[in-house]
C-alpha cells in the first residue's frame, strides 16, 4: 500500500534551519509529482511547494520562495524540503503529498503522509 513517512521535523530558533524527509513506498515515486503541505494549529492546509516527477520543475508558495528548496532522490525513493530562515510562522505540521495521475495542479492529491512537526520558536 502506499506510504509517505515525514521525517527531520523539530523544535529550532528563528532563522535556523531544518530538513525534511517524506520516505515513499509501495508505488512508483518516479512517475508522480510531489508536494509539500503544513497546517498551523487552528488553520487550514496551506500548499508550500511541489516538485515535478525529474526535478526539473519546481514551485513555491510566495511565503517560503527564496527561503525553501524542494528536492527529491528517485533512486531512494525520497522527497526533501530543505528549509532555511525559517520564521515563527513556518511553525505547522508539514506533510508529504503524492500528487493525482495525471498532473493537473499541484494541489490535488491522493495521499498524504502523517507529517512532522515543525516548530520554530526562541
Amino acid at each position: 500500500q502506499v506510504q509517505l513517512v515525514e521525517s527531520g521535523g523539530g523544535l529550532v530558533q528563528p532563522g535556523g534551519s531544518l530538513r525534511l524527509s517524506c520516505a515513499a513506498s509501495g508505488f512508483t515515486f518516479s512517475i508522480h509529482y510531489m508536494s509539500w503541505v503544513r497546517q498551523a494549529p487552528g488553520k487550514g492546509p496551506e500548499w508550500v511547494s511541489g516538485i515535478g516527477t525529474s526535478g526539473g520543475r519546481t514551485r513555491y508558495s510566495d511565503s517560503v520562495k527564496g527561503r525553501f528548496t524542494i528536492s527529491r532522490d528517485n533512486a531512494k525513493n525520497t522527497l526533501y524540503l530543505q528549509m532555511y530562515s525559517l520564521k515563527p510562522e513556518d511553525t505547522a505540521l508539514y506533510y508529504c503529498a503524492r500528487l493525482n495521475l495525471p498532473f493537473s495542479t499541484w494541489y490535488q492529491y491522493d495521499y498524504r503522509g502523517q507529517g512532522t512537526q515543525v516548530t520554530v520558536s526562541s
